[in-house]
């Protein structure tokens, strides 16, 4: 019988696909970085169930991914503070380009297409300004650099593109790096973070920032409902003395609502998604080994799942998929199940779906 393991250590000792096209093969639903049990790190294609359709070797580990809306092309990210992004065809695991950070710049891991594909935009550290900027490249002609602007705020982390097609949302964590000093956070009892709304060409649209008692709440992943509403996942960089809330919601031209505990994901959310419905919103935690479900009308509980090292999320047709650092993919709806389990890969922080 063939199982995932025999098919992945195909995949692992190929680095590719020996298809031509995902369409092909009913066509991949997800992209998610991962650590192969050699050590090695990979971008992988997975399909609705979880199982492994490409991978495609990455230098050093990656953290989130770009799908390109209309071909077949992924950007895999370096996990912060990162120098390298790299562009891939997905159908055979050609590198196409490898976008490296300019002088005085790193990436924060994230990055999103305009609807038509023709540009990207990163999220980047100015480390000398202190200031968090977006990279705009020419992702029709060969990906080039062509310009930045400011990312109204320090040490943005996602970003996404809203419905309209026009307008950027970005979570700007608060926290100042510098490559020298690695993860090391430099500002935290001055940390202000903000979700940012920018026109393509970067202009400030709105603002939203927590406020005195949410101060050291870092806002950092993003997910969209179709409607615009905007849910953000935060880490909070204090003591749990008092339990704080990790997940906001947000609509523009109103407060957010923030809400969640804390103190069960041990101050920290990983990752964000809605279920496709738009219903649920969930939040994980690999350091809590939580993942929280919320009713977004009620803004309630509907349940809290123990999943150990859980972290990536994304929407599938009718469930939430769950991927989780010791090789579990699990699917959510009214229960768990689990689609795939092996310790062959170590699933990295995000799950990126192709829908």
């Amino acid at each position: 019988m063939t199982t995932r393991r025999n098919v992945l250590a195909g995949l692992l000792a190929t680095g590719v696909s020996p298809v031509t096209g995902w369409a092909d093969v009913g066509a991949p639903r997800f992209l998610a970085a991962g650590r192969a049990a050699d050590g090695q790190h990979h971008l992988f294609g997975l399909s609705a169930s979880g199982a492994p359709q490409f991978a495609i070797p990455l230098p050093s580990r990656g953290h989130a991914a770009a799908a390109h809306p209309t071909r077949c092309e992924a950007v895999a990210f370096a996990r912060r503070p990162g120098l390298f992004a790299i562009v891939m065809e997905c159908r055979n695991g050609d590198v196409i380009a490898k976008l490296h950070a300019p002088e005085g710049r790193h990436f924060y891991g994230h990055g999103v297409f305009s609807s038509d594909g023709r540009t990207l935009f990163t999220t980047e550290n100015d480390f000398e300004g202190g200031q968090g900027r977006i990279g705009v490249w020419d992702a029709a002609h060969g990906y080039r650099r062509i310009g930045e602007f400011s990312s109204g705020g320090v040490g943005p982390h996602d970003l996404r593109l809203m419905p309209d097609g026009a307008t950027l949302v970005v979570a700007n964590g608060g926290i100042e790096t510098h490559p020298d000093t690695g993860r090391a956070k430099l500002n935290l009892p001055f940390m202000q973070s903000n979700l940012s709304y920018l026109t393509l060409d970067g202009a400030q649209i709105e603002q939203v920032s927590l406020g005195a008692d949410h101060q050291l709440n870092s806002i950092r992943h993003l997910a969209l409902r179709d409607d615009g509403q905007v849910a953000f996942a935060m880490q909070w960089q204090g003591d749990l003395t008092q339990d704080r809330p990790l997940l906001g919601l947000h609509r523009r031209g109103s407060d957010a609502a923030l809400l969640g505990t804390g103190r069960e994901m041990q101050g920290y959310a990983g990752s964000v998604s809605y279920f496709a419905d738009g219903s649920r919103v969930a939040t994980s935690s690999p350091r809590g080994g939580r993942v929280q479900v919320f009713d977004t009308r009620t803004q309630q509980t509907v349940t809290s799942l123990a999943v150990p090292d859980a972290c990536g999320l994304a929407q599938a047709r009718s469930a939430l998929m769950i991927t989780t650092g010791t090789g579990a993919i699990l699917s959510f709806a009214t229960d768990t199940r689990v689609l795939q389990s092996s310790d062959q890969v170590a699933w990295d922080n995000h799950l990126i779906a192709l829908l």
